[in-house]
C-alpha cells in the first residue's frame, strides 16, 4: 500500500484507470482539486502527475490539463480473475526495477553530455564510464584498468564479436556448455563449434581436458554463476582447475558473468580472478540486474585483442549510445547501483529458496530439477516417457507458462524432455502453487500414458 501522499495520488489515478471509472482520452482531476482532496501541496500533485507522465500512462495538454492515454498500459483484463503463473518471462522483476532513480540519472546525463550526444563516442566507450566500471568490477574481484574495458550494446554483442574475431592461438573451434542461452547458440551456428554437457553439477573435467588436448579449441564459453538455463554456479576449485587446463592447452576462456552481482556468497570469485592477464575474457551485462532496455554490457579484453575488437565494434554499430553510457556512469558513481543490488540480491535469493522448497515438497521422485542460489533460472527434466511440448501445452491450459530448452542445445545434444523456469516475475506464493500444478500434471500424464491415452 502507498505510504506517502505522492504514492497515494499515483495509486488513486491507476485505480480509476484500471476500474474503468476513468476512460482513455478523458481529462484527469485538476491539480487543485486533488491537492484539496488529499490535503497536500500543489507540488505534490504535480510531482505525481509528472511520474505518471514519465511512465506513459497520462499525457499533458498545454493550458488544458492531463489526460489518460488511449491505450492505458496496465489496464486489467475485465472478467479474468484466474491467476497466471508466468515462469516464462525472464527479465527482472518489474516491481524491483529502479525507474525513478534511473530517470534522474538520465536527466543528469543529458545535461552533462549534451554536447557529446550528437557526436560519435570512443569505440570502446566513454572513458569516464570505463574508469567507473573498473572501480565497480573490483567488488567482483575483477581487477583491471579502463584501457582493457570495452562497453558494448549488451553482453551478447561482445560475445557475438568475440566468436568472429581471430584469436592469438590461431584456433577456430568454439566449445560451449550444453545447454547455453539461445542467443549464443544462434551466434555459433555458422561457426566451427562443439559442446560439452554440464549436467547438473558442471562439466566432467577429464572430458574437458580431452577436448582441450585433442581439438583445436579457440575458446571455451561458460557462464560461471547462475547459468542460463540450469542456474548452476561453479565452485572456486572448479574455476581454478578449468583455468589451469586452459593455460596448459592454449585455450582461451570467455567467462559470461552476466549475473555475478546477484551472488549472495561474496567469497566466490570469477574465473578472471585466477588468470587476469588475458587467458580469461570477462563479459558482463546490466540487463538482468538493472533495466533490460538499456542494452549495456562490457568485456574485459586481453591487450592483443583490443584493436581487432575495436574494428569489429565499429563495423557492428560504430558506438554504444552516449546517453545510456552517461546515465550508467552516474548511477554507479552515486552509489545507487550498490543499494539496488543489495535489495534485489535478497529478493532473488528468497525466490530461489521458495522454488527449491516447492520442488522438494511436490515433485515426483522420477523428476529431476536444479536448485539455484538465485531465483532466476532452473531446469526440470521430466520422466522419460513425457515430452516437454505436450507438458507445456497441458500447463498452458492451467495458466502455467514456461518453455522448453530445445533452443538452448546444439543439434547433437538436443533434449525434448527438459523445461526452463524463471521465477523472477512470480510472487512467492504463486511459485509454490505453480510447482504444485506442474507436479499434478506430471502425475496425470504418466497415468494417461500408462492407459494409452494419446495427447494432442
Amino acid at each position: 500500500m502507498p505510504h506517502t501522499k505522492f504514492e497515494e495520488i499515483i495509486h488513486y489515478i491507476e485505480m480509476l484507470a484500471e476500474s474503468g471509472r476513468l476512460k482513455p482520452g478523458t481529462r484527469l482531476p485538476s491539480i487543485r482539486s486533488l491537492a484539496g482532496e488529499f490535503s497536500c501541496s500543489l507540488n505534490t500533485v504535480i510531482k505525481a502527475y509528472k511520474e505518471l507522465e514519465f511512465s506513459h500512462k497520462i499525457y499533458a495538454v498545454s493550458k488544458s490539463g492531463y489526460y489518460l492515454v488511449e491505450d492505458y498500459p496496465y489496464k486489467k483484463q475485465t472478467g479474468s480473475a484466474v491467476p497466471v503463473y508466468d515462469f516464462l518471462s525472464a527479465g527482472p522483476d518489474k516491481h524491483a526495477m529502479p525507474y525513478l532513480d534511473y530517470k534522474h540519472c538520465m536527466n543528469q546525463a543529458i545535461d552533462r553530455y549534451k554536447e557529446d550526444m550528437f557526436t560519435y563516442s570512443e569505440l570502446l566507450g566513454l572513458l569516464s564510464l570505463r574508469e567507473e566500471l573498473a572501480r565497480h568490477l573490483r567488488d567482483l574481484q575483477v581487477f583491471t584498468d579502463s584501457s582493457r574495458i570495452a562497453v558494448t550494446t549488451g553482453s551478447q554483442q561482445a560475445l557475438h564479436l568475440l566468436i568472429r574475431l581471430p584469436f592469438p592461438n590461431g584456433k577456430r573451434t568454439i566449445l560451449t556448455e550444453q545447454p547455453a542461452h539461445p542467443s549464443f547458440i544462434e551466434s555459433v551456428k555458422d561457426q566451427p563449434s562443439m559442446g560439452i554437457d554440464i549436467g547438473r553439477d558442471g562439466p566432467d573435467l577429464e572430458q574437458l581436458e580431452t577436448i582441450f588436448q585433442n581439438e583445436e579449441i579457440k575458446f571455451f564459453y561458460l557462464v560461471s554463476r547462475f547459468h542460463n538455463p540450469t542456474g548452476h554456479s561453479y565452485t572456486n576449485e572448479e574455476r581454478r582447475k578449468i583455468v589451469a587446463l586452459a593455460e596448459r592447452y592454449d585455450v582461451y576462456i570467455v567467462e559470461d558473468d552476466y549475473m555475478g552481482d546477484l551472488d549472495p556468497d561474496l567469497k566466490q570469485d570469477p574465473m578472471f580472478a585466477f588468470q587476469p592477464n588475458g587467458r580469461v575474457i570477462y563479459t558482463k551485462s546490466f540487463s538482468k540486474t538493472l533495466l533490460p532496455g538499456l542494452r549495456l554490457g562490457l568485456a574485459v579484453l586481453p591487450t592483443e585483442l583490443i584493436e581487432g575488437f575495436k574494428r569489429a565494434k565499429f563495423a557492428a554499430d560504430v558506438h554504444t549510445p552516449v546517453i545510456t553510457q552517461g546515465a550508467l556512469e552516474i548511477y554507479l558513481k552515486n552509489g545507487m547501483f550498490a543499494a539496488h543490488i543489495e535489495k534485489i540480491r535478497n529478493l532473488y535469493r528468497k525466490k530461489g529458496e521458495v522454488l527449491c522448497r516447492a520442488y522438494h515438497a511436490f515433485m515426483p521422485e522420477d523428476t529431476s530439477y536444479t536448485c539455484p542460489a538465485s531465483g532466476f533460472y532452473s531446469t526440470v527434466r521430466l520422466p522419460s516417457s513425457l515430452k516437454a511440448s505436450d507438458f507445456i501445452q497441458r500447463l498452458k491450459d492451467k495458466n502455467v507458462l514456461m518453455q522448453s530448452t530445445e533452443s538452448m542445445y546444439l543439434e547433437e545434444f538436443m533434449r525434448y524432455d527438459e523445461l526452463r523456469l524463471s521465477v523472477s516475475h512470480v510472487k512467492d506464493q504463486m511459485i509454490r502453487e505453480g510447482v504444485a500444478l506442474m507436479a499434478e500434471t506430471i502425475q496425470e500424464m504418466i497415468i494417461e500414458r500408462k492407459k494409452g491415452v494419446m495427447w494432442r
